[in-house]
């Protein structure tokens, strides 16, 4: 009989679930930058995409903290919001992108949200005091982009992409 998994066991899995989120935007931020219409967007993407580098350290810090290598694992649901954000980005030209891209980064950050709030609870759970500040630290800067990304979308990309309807 196979032994019953624990909250460690499933920390560690959302551990590396996030991680191979992470990694997987990491190299998705690059195109959608190359996609992004306004320059606003562009540095917005390329300004997370060095943010998303500090997550991955981070998460690699936390890894190493609770003696575990750094290893991903594949998430079908980070796989999903990149497909279709690549789409957005094949079928949606002109000033609506912007407004595609927007809606698609968003989906990422809110994945992310709920991802590492369940890891600082549990982190919390399990006395890994340590890693609790660093995964506090990536939520607070996947938030503020979220926040960042609704302005854009409000003042512009969306705009822009009903003028051009």
């Amino acid at each position: 009989m196979a032994t019953e998994k624990t909250l460690n066991d499933l920390f560690l899995d959302t551990l590396k679930d996030i991680y191979y989120a992470e990694k997987q935007i990491l190299k998705a931020l690059p195109k959608m930058a190359r996609a992004a219409q306004s320059e606003e967007g562009k540095a917005g993407f390329l300004q997370h995409r060095d943010e998303t580098q500090a997550h991955v350290e981070r998460l690699e810090q936390v890894f190493a903290m609770i003696g575990k290598p750094a290893r991903g694992k594949t998430c079908e649901a980070i796989q999903g919001i990149i497909a279709e954000a690549d789409e957005i980005m094949d079928e949606f030209k002109g000033t609506v992108a912007d407004a595609g891209l927007i809606s698609s980064a968003q989906a990422v950050e809110h994945y992310e949200i709920a991802r590492y709030g369940t890891l600082i609870a549990w982190a919390k759970q399990l006395g890994f005091k340590e890693a609790v500040p660093l995964l506090q630290a990536t939520l607070a800067e996947e938030e503020a982009t979220d926040k960042k990304l609704t302005q854009i979308a409000e003042s512009s990309a969306n705009v822009k992409g009903k003028r051009a309807a």
